[in-house]
């Protein structure tokens, strides 16, 4: 069965920042294919990073590996946001996703949020020594 994810109307969808580490295949409408780094990740949507931008409000099918194996789904372009020293920066929309994908999906968002959630409970229970000044642990090292 396919999932149309529908953004919530008073809450935005938590979004991934995945850097430079995720590529993503795209199939425009008229079968020609592209690649960009997939920057940014949610539920809903996304955002590209391309060579070239592409028409806004095309469809495309969009497809990129994850933690919890491969997501693929159409995605409706949105008008781009700006541009790189690499390309331009364009949002997408997912329009709709089979179950195992958005199935997949959930699970890769959730394990980068629990990963992101550990690092910072971790840096919160570093050592104090490490957040006094400079000066309290030269007088300590005395």
């Amino acid at each position: 069965m396919t999932h149309f994810p529908q953004p919530h109307p008073s809450r935005r969808a938590a979004r991934v920042q995945l850097g430079d580490t995720c590529l993503a295949a795209i199939r425009l409408e008229d079968g020609r294919r592209t690649k960009a780094k997939l920057q940014t990740v949610s539920v809903t949507g996304g955002l590209l990073q391309l060579k070239g931008s592409l028409g806004s409000g095309s469809f495309v099918e969009l497809a990129f590996q994850t933690h919890s194996g491969p997501v693929r789904g159409m995605a409706e372009i949105l008008s781009p946001m700006g541009k790189t020293i690499d390309g331009v920066l364009q949002p997408f929309r997912f329009v709709a996703l089979e179950d195992d994908d958005h199935r997949r999906l959930r699970t890769s968002l959730d394990h980068v949020a629990d990963r992101s959630l550990f690092a910072l409970k971790t840096r919160a229970f570093s050592p104090v020594t490490a957040q006094l000044p400079a000066e309290a642990l030269n007088r300590k090292a005395r």
